[in-house]
């Protein structure tokens, strides 16, 4: 599983200009099934994003798609992790081997 962490490298005015594409961008990619959930950090420093890939490469693909890089508004960090233990609730996104 991996998350990707966003910090934003311009003011909040220049991210708030690209916010409605990359809400857009993130739209897709919930369709396809590769988003659990994102959204900003608080305070608004960057923002969140956990991902169902496994794949570094295609984090690595989606990141280079995505608005805010595209337009230089935020770096991205890859953190690939291997969930062992999770809440019940969370069962559906997680491997088989995930257990409470």
């Amino acid at each position: 599983m991996i998350l990707i962490l966003l910090r934003y490298v311009k003011p909040i005015d220049e991210v708030e200009a690209h916010t409605a594409a990359h809400r857009a961008y993130l739209d897709g990619l919930y369709r396809e099934g590769k988003l659990i959930f994102s959204g900003p950090r608080e305070p608004r420093t960057g923002g969140v994003i956990l991902t169902t890939l496994d794949s570094e490469v295609e984090a690595t693909k989606m990141i280079c798609d995505d608005p805010y890089f595209e337009n230089g508004i935020a770096e991205f960090e890859i953190v690939r992790f291997n969930p062992v233990k999770s809440d019940p609730r969370f069962a559906a996104f997680l491997p088989q081997t995930a257990t409470v």
